[in-house]
């Protein structure tokens, strides 16, 4: 990987980490189906005329169903998802789940579009997802009689994972030489489409502050009109697997921006957790023993 393709993946993972502090802040006002449908509508807003101005609205209408898929899998679905996880567990619980999302990726690409595993890449999913696991050790608990919601929160996360795995995958299936302003446009949009409907039914009865409001802006402009088309921008250069194992990274942004702006405690638990999962990040990626070009 090139050093300006890792740049723009390091700046996608604060993009993205910032998102669960974002949905932590507007879940429980809008709603989880709410603040996904406003979250992809206004994304819509800002992403169409900058596609129309470069004349790319035809790649829309060519290309509608696999944007569809994508728009359902990538964005409908999961957002609703995390949104419901928002509700009970914390950004850095939550961001931490998402970081499975490389395995699920991986393993969707190797029994449907028979991608080669190679063994140092086997190795750098499996020591990420162990410091994943090391970070999530203690943040949850499901004894019998507890409180069962995290557990439901927890789940949902996963759920949400295993869509971004699949649309990955579908990406380079369905829309292969798109660009990916057109992907991260066509893909949001259709989301709207497909969440306006419940939003509408499930529209709160109370207004949302401007906290909340705000949130769903910044998870609108910040971490889904800029981060998608960035994401999908690596993609189409470095592929699914590569561009997925950016959420091995957004753990560490999300517990960083948890400290700086919630006050929330950084532990040596976390510091030698993410330790381990950028060890397994740079072997997926490559990075550890690549030739120099």
């Amino acid at each position: 990987m090139k050093a300006f393709d890792l740049g723009e993946l390091v700046l996608l993972a604060a993009l993205w980490g910032a998102s669960f502090l974002f949905m932590r802040l507007g879940a429980h006002e809008f709603g989880p189906v709410v603040l996904a449908a406003v979250r992809v509508g206004l994304a819509s807003v800002m992403l169409v005329p900058l596609l129309a101005s470069r004349a790319g609205l035809g790649e829309l209408r060519t290309h509608w169903r696999g944007l569809l898929v994508v728009g359902a899998l990538n964005s409908a679905i999961p957002f609703a998802l995390f949104s419901f996880a928002a509700l009970s567990i914390t950004a850095g619980l939550s961001s931490i789940v998402n970081a499975t999302t490389p395995l699920w990726t991986a393993v969707v690409a190797y029994l449907w579009l028979h991608q080669r595993l190679t063994a140092p890449r086997v190795l750098g999913l499996v020591i990420g997802f162990a410091g994943v696991a090391f970070l999530a050790w203690d943040k949850a608990s499901f004894k019998p009689g507890a409180d069962h919601s995290g557990l439901f929160a927890v789940a949902a996360c996963a759920g949400a994972t295993l869509c971004y795995g699949l649309a990955a995958n579908a990406t380079k299936r369905y829309l292969a030489g798109v660009s990916p302003l057109a992907v991260a446009t066509g893909s949001q949009f259709a989301a709207a489409v497909l969440l306006a409907g419940p939003a509408a039914v499930l529209w709160p009865a109370t207004p949302p502050s401007g906290v909340a409001w705000g949130a769903a802006l910044a998870l609108a402009g910040l971490c889904t009109a800029v981060a998608y088309i960035l994401y999908f921008r690596l993609m189409s250069r470095v592929g699914p697997t590569n561009a997925v194992s950016v959420t091995f990274l957004i753990p560490v942004f999300a517990m960083l921006w948890g400290a700086v702006f919630l006050h929330e405690t950084v532990t040596p638990q976390m510091l030698a957790g993410g330790g381990v999962v950028l060890v397994g990040i740079a072997l997926a990626l490559g990075l550890v023993g690549a030739r120099a070009r």
